[in-house]
């Protein structure tokens, strides 16, 4: 069996062996990647579940100068397995490149793969790719988050007043708020015209069954679960060792994620705990950053609006932003952290929440999307409705002022994501789906 993996990153450990930039975001790939090559000699794992011999080959997005044009691609053989790198406008995953259709096509005809798995909706490399191949019955789209959900909730309750501002950085950049969404809402265009042509989807929640399915009724979908980050196994949440009233938030960059509604919430605790602390994960949209680059360039509406928001909640002191983490550094962050905090809008299966209760952080999440399938309310952690910052304050200051039952919490949870995240499962329930396709 010859299958054609498209992912939205390129590889660490192809990227290490090439000389080339790579990112850790999605090194759960990596694990993914060994087993799947632990088949590819016809080794003791395939035998184990009856799968046929897997030849692998990986398409990644690269912006090299060293191609031409969006028709062009590079081909490299290394650790078994042919690697295709091909040319997208990463800044703009919103522009929909015809020419990445001509550059599959090649990448096709070379590999010939019986089976192309495409992890991701969010890129238009994605729809091209599954346009070239033209084999639904043969194409699998493993779902992560979804631009359809994404574009609707964009603004995330901020004020009208706020939607519609533009500072001069977002009028330089043409990157407004509103402009924003109008970007997520082409790639949901995209994403609704890939999941037309996709024959097979994994995902892992209520939530993407019923989205996928909306969108493709004829879509067969198989349950799978992700592997996380191999950092994350190891290790448990020690409160004595945390740092009680300090809240992590893993990413607070666009309105989405619900920074907004934290910083609300956080007004309402400072009283009661005022040795709060608030630690952010991720690029800085508040101008902490980047110092080289003039403030009026660093500074967008949404960023505006939450210094307006940390001035007139006395919280310039308490909001840390910490950049982008490595995983042993986000490890670190979390063991040291007295509760996650997810207050999203919306998310389907966020890898930072199954790291936390990996870890058995204790969890304070948004009940909405695919997180009340991740996660129960009352028994693993504590759900609030999206955009309540007076509940959010409550179930932080239950989390904070009940540490024992916050410890089950935590213990639960860690129970339940060594089962949903377990490397082994995940990595057999995926060659036993790629075994259905094939009989299919």
């Amino acid at each position: 069996m010859k299958v054609l993996w498209l992912v939205n990153l390129i590889l660490p450990a192809f990227a290490a062996s090439q000389g080339l930039p790579y990112s850790e975001r999605e090194g759960w790939l990596t694990g993914l990647y060994g087993a799947v090559k632990a088949c590819s000699a016809g080794g003791q794992e395939a035998a184990d579940i009856n799968t046929p011999e897997i030849t692998l080959a990986v398409a990644y997005p690269t912006s090299s100068e060293s191609m031409s044009g969006a028709q062009e691609f590079s081909r490299t053989e290394w650790d078994g397995t042919v690697w295709y790198g091909f040319c997208e406008d990463l800044a703009h995953p919103e522009i929909y490149e015809e020419g990445m259709e001509e550059a599959f096509r090649k990448i096709l005809a070379d590999f010939q793969p019986d089976i192309v798995h495409v992890f991701g909706t969010e890129f238009p490399h994605a729809l091209a790719c599954l346009k070239a191949f033209s084999r639904p019955e043969r194409s699998l789209v493993g779902i992560q988050g979804l631009c359809c959900g994404i574009a609707e909730n964009y603004m995330a309750g901020l004020p009208n007043k706020v939607q519609r501002e533009a500072t001069f950085r977002d009028r330089v950049r043409s990157d407004s708020l509103r402009r924003q969404q109008e970007k997520f809402r082409r790639r949901a265009e995209h994403e609704r015209e890939l999941l037309a042509l996709a024959g097979h989807v994994t995902g892992r929640t209520a939530y993407d069954e019923r989205v996928t399915g909306e969108l493709n009724p004829n879509r067969i979908y198989h349950p799978m679960n992700e592997t996380l980050r191999g950092e994350f196994y190891e290790g448990v949440w020690d409160p004595g060792k945390a740092v009680k009233h300090r809240i992590f938030l893993p990413q607070g960059d666009y309105p989405l994620k619900g920074f907004h509604h934290l910083l609300a919430a956080a007004g309402e605790l400072l009283a009661d705990y005022p040795d709060l602390e608030i630690r952010v994960a991720g690029i800085s949209v508040i101008g902490g950053d980047r110092k080289r680059v003039p403030l009026l360039l660093r500074i967008g509406a949404y960023g505006r609006y939450l210094k307006r928001l940390i001035a007139e909640g006395s919280l310039r002191k308490k909001v840390t932003i910490l950049g982008k983490l490595s995983a042993s550094r986000m490890k670190e962050e979390m063991l040291a952290a007295g509760v996650f905090v997810l207050p999203s809008v919306i998310e389907n299966s966020p890898n930072s929440m199954g790291e936390a209760m990996l870890l058995g952080l204790p969890v304070v999440a948004s009940r909405t999307g695919g997180i009340p399938s991740l996660l129960a309310d009352g028994r693993e952690g504590l759900l609030v409705e999206p955009g309540d910052a007076k509940a959010l304050a409550d179930a932080i200051r239950q989390i904070w002022e009940e540490p024992v039952i916050a410890a089950v919490y935590g213990e639960n949870a860690r129970k339940r994501a060594l089962v949903t995240h377990d490397p082994e499962i995940n990595q057999r329930r995926l060659l036993e789906i790629y075994e259905e396709i094939e009989r299919s």
